[in-house]
């Protein structure tokens, strides 16, 4: 990404509204598939400046995690807000041995332009140990792509059809794709295809002020409601897929 965005993502991950109904979709689908310690640790895959490890953190410290982000002054501030290690090296090349996670989390990191998909896939796949669960999260749809793309240098947006076929050719067995942020999904669309579609226009991370971020993050709580009882959305803003290792 750009400079720019690692300050305003580090500034940013631990208040608004995005960053908190991100890190809950994750932390729910985490106690789905590992309600209890694992044998082995979690690797954040693409971990920016460590807002989900710190949060993962705090709602699980049972849970053994480390870090990797390709950026290394981001991946100083990760290890420092996190409190966990942090090593600066790339999704594409995982420095890591076979098998040596329980789970793989990797948060919007397969839509930049800098990483080869099947390649991380691939290294995803090597550095899980069998039963091993992935957890990502992806941005969706191309038509939905706006000047906040640019600004995080993403590459690719994906369809629930077009993540499936991936890690199925990847070799993951057991794929599960949701679509959420689809409540407010009409809300994005007007946003980025007309109030703030010219190129040179900021990324969508930025300080919102407190009355709309308190709104914008009950209307996702109510969607994580909506889920947990089974409704799913045909579309939305982002993807959440889990696959295992078989």
């Amino acid at each position: 990404m750009e400079p720019r965005e690692y300050d305003l993502m580090d500034a940013a991950e631990e208040g608004m509204w995005w960053y908190r109904a991100l890190h809950a979709q994750v932390l729910d689908a985490l106690a789905f598939v590992m309600p209890a310690r694992p044998a082995a640790p979690l690797l954040d895959a693409g971990c920016g400046t460590g807002g989900f490890l710190a949060r993962l953190r705090a709602a699980r410290p049972d849970l053994p995690a480390i870090g990797l982000e390709v950026h290394p002054p981001a991946a100083r501030r990760a290890g420092v807000k996190a409190g966990l290690p942090v090593a600066a090296a790339s999704v594409n090349d995982l420095p890591f041995r076979d098998g040596s996670f329980s789970a793989v989390v990797s948060l919007d990191v397969l839509s930049h332009q800098a990483v080869q998909p099947e390649r991380a896939l691939a290294e995803m796949f090597r550095v899980l140990a069998p039963g091993g669960w992935l957890v990502l999260n992806l941005p969706a749809f191309e038509w939905l792509r706006s000047a906040h793309d640019m600004r995080v240098h993403n590459a690719r947006r994906y369809t629930a059809t077009g993540a499936r076929a991936a890690l199925e050719e990847a070799g993951f067995g057991a794929v599960r794709v949701r679509y959420w942020n689809a409540l407010l999904l009409p809300l994005m669309a007007m946003q980025r295809k007309v109030l703030a579609r010219a190129p040179h226009n900021r990324s969508d991370v930025a300080p919102f002020p407190p009355w709309l971020d308190r709104s914008l993050h009950a209307v996702t709580a109510l969607e994580r409601r909506l889920m947990a009882a089974g409704l799913s959305f045909p579309a939305g803003g982002s993807l959440l897929v889990l696959a295992t290792r078989p």
